[in-house]
């Protein structure tokens, strides 16, 4: 009982450091790309936005391997004796990721090391797709729909995460143009265009995550 309370607890707090942390990012987004305050305040704002996010990016990793303990506990899901101990590990890697990749912003090993993290993420998106659409068929030992559909929406939230790394590309280099060669319209323009870009798949984020706290507590499914 102590197990599943702790756990529990675990998984809300990672709900809203993830949610709360999103939000951080969006406002902060916004002053980044505001043309009509300094490049100073600028760069703050993305020191700003960058801590943000790393509440979405620790919560990520973690509220999977939570939500799934929860369910072999509550007898939702089957898995091997090894079945836990692997997804805390792959759990652990991808969080220990998440922090080098943060600590070592900037650094030359860390392009190799971010390639991973996206691979990573594209494996554990088709992975759990597959897991749980065969848990919805009886095919998986996933004994509640629910469950599945819970699984199903995270994966949505990790390939909307993809998606706002990959509109995010052209931001990186005209940052960089703006710290060093001072503001222009042809960079301003990029930033804020990669920025819009990114403002769908982050409003998806927060109702995938307002759709799975209502599974989470039978409010739907």
């Amino acid at each position: 009982m102590t197990e599943f309370l702790l756990l529990q607890f675990a998984h809300i707090v990672a709900f809203v450091y993830w949610l709360g942390g999103d939000l951080g990012t969006f406002v902060a987004s916004r002053y980044v790309v505001n043309r009509d305050i300094g490049v100073e305040a600028r760069a703050i704002a993305l020191k700003i936005m960058l801590a943000c996010d790393q509440g979405p990016k620790m919560s990520m990793p973690l509220i999977l391997p939570l939500g799934l303990h929860m369910a072999v506990l509550m007898g939702l899901l089957e898995l091997p004796a090894w079945g836990l101990p692997l997804i805390w590990l792959l759990a652990a890697v991808w969080l220990s990721n998440v922090l080098v990749l943060y600590f070592n912003e900037g650094k030359a090993f860390t392009a190799r090391l971010s390639q991973f993290d996206l691979i990573f993420r594209i494996v554990v998106v088709t992975a759990l797709l597959l897991f749980a659409v065969l848990g919805l068929t009886g095919d998986a030992p996933i004994h509640a729909d629910w469950v599945a559909w819970k699984i199903i929406v995270f994966a949505a939230l990790v390939g909307c995460g993809i998606a706002i790394r990959i509109n995010l590309k052209p931001f990186v280099p005209a940052f960089v143009q703006l710290m060093t060669e001072g503001p222009s319209d042809k960079v301003n323009d990029t930033m804020a265009d990669s920025v819009a870009r990114c403002r769908p798949w982050v409003w998806a984020i927060w109702l995938g995550l307002f759709v799975n706290a209502a599974l989470g507590i039978h409010l739907i499914g």
